[in-house]
């Protein structure tokens, strides 16, 4: 047997995923067990935190120990790093010193653990094996960006016969990540945290600054790019969180999100005419632009486009454990899907009902009794099976509404407590998605968007966004049959085959995790159904005195 840990702890987003003899086993971020959006702030003194509760759920996840792992991969090399001299972080000596001693500390959270099975692996090559050694291709293009690794932002190449061969990489400070991390900051959001927001609000303006940018920022002839950083105050004056957006912000927003696109294109043409490959496989945070994946998808001459759903740095802790696995001898299988967190069997779920006192009922079909409620344009959450992996909610952890009820998009971001430009995105039978949407097909992960097609956006109005684009999830009823089922429920009674999904959280806080995050959130926020495992909550039955079996009495989530 070959056991693998991977982690990732240097920025943000720390994780762990597990890989045994070759089989992904487990992969979790560190916020779902703590609570702690992105698992700890995005800060070099927070760089000695681990994922430790992700790390020892993973492996008994497996049923092993810390002394019976092969290797860990560390997802980043502190030999790589910048010196003090070559960077205007202060922090950077600060955050070198930390991760060269990961190795102790990862033994003190994991006693039995060996000193000399902890590795370092670079940031970049974390990310692209999170790509090519999850999608399954025997040969492929495999494109990294993201904010910074140790002392690069960019990393491209070409997966072939077992081996990865860099062939091009852009040096800090040019960065097409920090760049849309620092307009972030300048919009009024959270770096590191808020980028999605950006790219949401930036559909309400017009790039009417992209020439301007170009000028800064653009694709050189070397596979690498240009990144110089604007004067946002030219532009458009800095907002602070409780600010309003001016169609100026918005107009910011677009330019920049139209010349990273540009520039993101220039790079796979130059990827596609070194490597000659067909397909192209993508990580990093910049890859959970999907606005930017799908003109990639479209207009780059690559004939497929896969990104890890984890792209983010969560990815990487999976990435690192198949580059130790792979030098172990054992390469990695395809990832099967992103269900691969925690989960409760029927009998654990039912005792933390019993414990929080609320009523509940066991429908004979929860997909269809589901249906059922949307169809009633009831908000339901869903909790079933393993978690995701990854930012977005996949139908595991989610929040389910009608889309045919133009309100329900402002009822959703009202529950969430979030701005009311963001979208929510609807889930589509696999064997339908090509009659509504028009994109990359099929679309498991949420990592592109498409056209709503003709009259359908009429009848979905909750799930298109103002541009006319919806990032649609498709569902595969081999590999989710009760999602599925719920679908078709869904359609037979609406003749709608789609329903919005969101994540199952409320602003500022991870998707919940276990059956007391589920509760917490039901409880605290206005949704009218809960259906977690085979059971079910409704609103009305918390007030009106029904009462579950062997339940006294119940009042509420308790």
């Amino acid at each position: 047997m070959t056991a693998v840990l991977g982690i990732n702890a240097v920025f943000h987003d720390s994780a762990a995923a597990l890989i045994v003899d070759g089989e992904i086993v487990a992969a979790a971020e560190e916020e779902r067990f703590t609570r702690r959006k992105h698992g700890k702030p995005p800060v070099a003194f927070s760089t000695w935190e681990l994922p430790e509760e992700a790390a020892r759920w993973c492996l008994g996840e497996a049923g092993l120990e810390p002394k019976d792992l092969d290797g860990v991969g560390y997802s980043y090399d502190p030999a790589l790093a910048l010196t003090p001299d070559r960077t205007e972080d202060p922090w950077e000596e600060l955050r070198t010193t930390f991760t060269r001693r990961a190795p102790n500390f990862l033994c003190t959270a994991l006693p039995g653990l060996e000193i000399g099975s902890v590795h370092f692996v670079a940031h970049h090559l974390a990310h692209a094996a999170s790509a090519y050694g999850a999608v399954g291709w025997p040969s492929c293009a495999v494109l990294v960006l993201d904010g910074r690794g140790e002392a690069r932002s960019h990393l491209a190449g070409r997966y072939a016969k077992g081996r990865f061969e860099p062939l091009a990489a852009q040096r800090l400070p040019h960065s097409l990540g920090m760049l849309y991390e620092e307009l972030t900051e300048h919009l009024g959001f959270r770096r590191s945290s808020d980028e999605y927001k950006v790219m949401a609000m930036a559909s309400y303006g017009k790039p009417t600054l992209l020439n301007c940018l170009r000028r800064l920022v653009h694709a050189d002839a070397e596979g690498g790019f240009v990144a110089e950083r604007p004067d946002w105050e030219r532009f458009a004056p800095r907002l602070h969180a409780e600010d309003e957006w001016t169609p100026r912000h918005a107009d910011l927003a677009a330019s920049v999100q139209a010349v990273v696109e540009e520039t993101l294109l220039s790079l796979c043409r130059w990827l596609h005419q070194n490597t000659g490959e067909r397909r192209l496989a993508m990580a990093g945070g910049v890859a959970l632009n999907c606005v930017a994946n799908s003109r990639i998808a479209a207009e780059s001459p690559f004939d497929e486009v896969w990104v890890q759903p984890a792209a983010g740095d969560s990815g990487t802790a999976l990435g690192a454990a198949i580059v130790i696995s792979e030098e172990l001898g054992t390469p990695t299988r395809p990832m099967r899907g992103a269900a691969l967190g925690r989960s409760w069997r029927d009998d654990e779920i039912e005792a933390w009902l019993r414990t929080a006192a609320v009523p509940f009922e066991r429908p004979e079909d929860i997909a269809a009794a589901v249906a059922g409620h949307l169809a009633e344009n009831h908000v339901v959450a869903w909790y079933q099976g393993r978690s995701e992996w990854g930012p977005r909610a996949l139908g595991r952890r989610s929040l389910f509404a009608d889309p045919r009820d133009p309100r329900n998009l402002e009822r959703l971001n009202d529950i969430k407590g979030r701005e009311q430009f963001r979208p929510v995105a609807p889930m589509v039978l696999e064997p339908r998605a090509a009659e509504i949407f028009a994109g990359p097909l099929p679309s498991p992960y949420m990592l592109f968007t498409h056209e709503v097609r003709g009259d359908w956006a009429d009848l979905i109005p909750a799930a298109v966004h103002v541009d006319g684009t919806a990032r649609i999830q498709t569902v595969d009823p081999e590999a989710d049959p009760l999602l599925a089922r719920m679908l078709a429920c869904f359609e037979r009674s609406t003749g709608v085959p789609v329903v919005i999904n969101t994540s199952l959280n409320t602003a500022g806080r991870p998707m919940v995790d276990d059956p007391r995050d589920a509760l917490e959130c039901f409880g605290s926020a206005p949704i009218d159904v809960l259906a977690i495992g085979p059971y079910l909550i409704t609103r009305g039955g918390l007030y009106s005195g029904a009462r579950a079996p062997g339940v006294e009495a119940a009042s509420g989530v308790g």
